[in-house]
């Protein structure tokens, strides 16, 4: 009888070949099916689906409308300006808000800047003398230049966006307000920043 010698590594391969066949059917069994797995769909972040909001009007939708009631009507506050000349403690007593905007010194009441007359005597430069509408806690200064901007977006004004109340400021304010059945005041009143769309 012959004696084969064979190297480790095939006897490493033949010792281990039936534990590898044994999960093999045998002749006369069939396999069974090795169930297959579904490929895991691939995740896809979806944004959560925004709130509905009313859409704001587009700009002058609301010419020629009456303004709504929470804004102050320019004939109240013009009735209520206060053209005279009052100390610097008689203006804090009366009003909480007064503020320093270019050459003047501007309180707030019901809605509107107005010129404080007296306040501080080395400035007294308004460009206008009455009450200009506010909102959002714009200064008199930062509302006359959104006006402008508007305006001028709309070619009703084609002046520097310089935030004061200048004569051809007021113009295209008049000019604005009839054309869209406004009270052609040339003021920055609520009405009319309301028909321009900033508020």
């Amino acid at each position: 009888m012959r004696w084969l010698i064979l190297p480790p590594l095939l006897w490493l391969a033949i010792v281990s070949a039936p534990a590898l066949n044994g999960q093999q059917a045998s002749p006369g069994q069939t396999a069974a099916p090795v169930p297959q797995r579904s490929p895991k769909p691939a995740r896809v972040y979806v944004p959560p689906t925004p709130p509905k909001v009313q859409q704001t009007p587009a700009k002058n939708v609301s010419a020629g409308k009456p303004a709504s009631a929470n804004l102050a009507s320019y004939s109240e506050a013009l009735r209520r300006y206060r053209h005279d000349r009052h100390t610097r403690f008689w203006w804090k007593e009366h009003f909480t808000t007064i503020v320093l905007v270019g050459g003047g010194y501007y309180y707030w009441d019901a809605g509107y800047w107005c010129p404080a007359w007296g306040y501080d005597p080395n400035y007294e430069s308004y460009d206008y003398d009455g009450p200009i509408y506010t909102y959002g806690n714009l200064l008199p200064d930062q509302v006359i230049l959104n006006v402008q901007r508007a305006l001028k977006d709309l070619g009703y004004y084609e002046g520097g966006l310089s935030g004061s109340l200048s004569p051809a400021t007021r113009r295209a304010i008049s000019a604005y307000q009839r054309d869209y059945g406004l009270e052609a005041n040339g003021i920055v009143d609520g009405p009319t920043v309301q028909a321009l769309g900033l508020i």
